[in-house]
């Protein structure tokens, strides 16, 4: 049984158990049928051990679980659940996109936590006010849930194959000069890194350089460990506090600190771990047709565009406590590092270090399968802006510009050939 089969049962089978002894034959009707592994992006690693297995499904009970108000939903909040935003461990749907702001102060950017910044929580418990966007906001993103999948093999990269990417003052002239986010050292941060599982002396990631630390996940790449980003989301999505976060943010725009009835912290570390551990043992999507002609004729033209200077083809990871993760070679379409793309994607919003036209590299892994999780429909960049993978490509300027019009270049047969190469990843 795989694990789609394993998941599906736990709500499916049973509601259907009398009528499947009743009649057989129906089965195919009434059950619909199970989707192969190619389809679907949720799934642990495959070499996990069977306490590890366990480990992972326990996680994924509790990324499943839904928050209410005696649990220590809020009191502000954006979403009830990590699934909700993540359905499938895939790409959420701008419905749920969270939106950050703030303003420039000069050239320095506020992010407005005096007024409830840098992310709006409109949703709120009862007899409570979500937040509004302030008037003075300057500088505003969307951002659209990414993908879960594959997140551990990403941490388990050591830092100096990350920095070796980077090119910041494009020494070679191709026109990318992508560079690492280096994240100032929070509290936070520093208990996330001690308190992370597969972080043993020995270990050449999360490592700091004059008080800094190699940013790898979120739109901007703050984000340095799976455990910090568990943690944040917990308290920022659901106002669900943790012993890393342990009080309830509020809506300052109210003037009261008014709060839940749940006595902080509202879940033990225990529970907050499980999920991070989770993340880190979701497998890489899986790719299909890899061995079509089409497919691999646009895998040459995705070269030759440039497209890969970014988006990279290839990282290793180093040493782990999970076997499964240690020493793999794999295909996540990313560098890790923040880009500057130009005037069309600048939100004049930004974070930490990064300006506010820059990104860090989305993984392309995993694209062909958004749809599915997105309702049927796609949407791509940062905020769904996009409505197809051609127009994804249309957006990008600055150091995608050469890309962009190589692209454009193209026979229209090229073209559909470089589309049908992303939608097999």
């Amino acid at each position: 049984m795989n694990y789609s089969t394993l998941k599906r049962s736990r709500t499916v089978f049973p509601a259907l158990a009398a009528v499947v002894l009743f009649t057989s034959a129906c089965s195919d009707l009434l059950l619909p049928k199970v989707p192969s592994n190619e389809t679907v992006l949720q799934g642990p690693l495959d070499a996990l051990t069977l306490e590890q297995r366990a480990a992972f499904l326990r996680g994924d009970a509790e990324f499943s679980r839904v928050f209410s108000e005696i649990d220590g939903l809020g009191p502000i909040f954006i979403a009830q659940s990590c699934e909700s935003c993540h359905a499938g461990d895939g790409k959420g749907h701008p419905l749920f996109n969270i939106t950050r702001f703030g303003r420039w102060d000069g050239t320095q950017f506020n992010p407005m936590t005096s007024e409830g910044g840098p992310q709006l929580q409109q949703r709120a418990i009862r007899t409570y006010l979500g937040e509004i966007i302030p008037s003075s906001v300057a500088g505003m993103a969307r951002f659209t849930p990414p993908a879960v999948t594959g997140l551990g093999l990403l941490e388990a990269v050591d830092d100096a194959d990350i920095i070796k990417l980077a090119d910041p003052n494009d020494r070679n002239g191709d026109g990318v000069s992508g560079r690492v986010h280096w994240v100032d050292s929070t509290e936070l941060i520093s208990a996330s890194i001690a308190n992370s599982a597969g972080l043993a002396p020995n270990m050449k990631r999360h490592v700091a350089v004059s008080g800094q630390y190699v940013g790898r996940f979120g739109k901007k790449g703050r984000v340095v460990t799976l455990l910090q980003q568990t943690v944040q989301a917990y308290i920022e999505d659901m106002g669900v506090t943790s012993e890393l976060l342990p009080h309830d943010i509020v809506n300052i725009q109210v003037g009261t600190l008014a709060h839940d009835d749940v006595a902080d912290p509202e879940v033990p570390f225990s529970i907050v771990s499980r999920v991070a551990f989770y993340l880190r043992t979701l497998r890489q999507p899986p790719r299909r047709g890899i061995a079509e002609a089409e497919v691999k004729a646009g895998e040459a033209l995705f070269v030759s565009a440039g497209c890969a200077k970014c988006h990279t083809m290839e990282l290793r990871t180093g040493t782990s406590d999970i076997a499964a993760l240690s020493n793999v070679t794999f295909a996540p379409f990313t560098d890790l590092l923040l880009h500057d793309m130009g005037s069309d994607l600048d939100d004049r919003y930004t974070e930490g270090h990064a300006l506010s036209a820059e990104w860090r590299t989305a993984p392309l892994w995993g694209v062909g399968l958004a749809e599915a999780s997105q309702g049927g429909a796609a949407y791509y960049l940062h905020d769904g802006r996009a409505r197809s993978l051609r127009a994804a490509i249309g957006f990008h300027g600055g150091e995608g510009s050469r890309s962009r019009a190589a692209f454009g270049a193209l026979s229209a047969s090229q073209q559909e050939q470089l589309l049908r190469y992303l939608r097999s990843l």
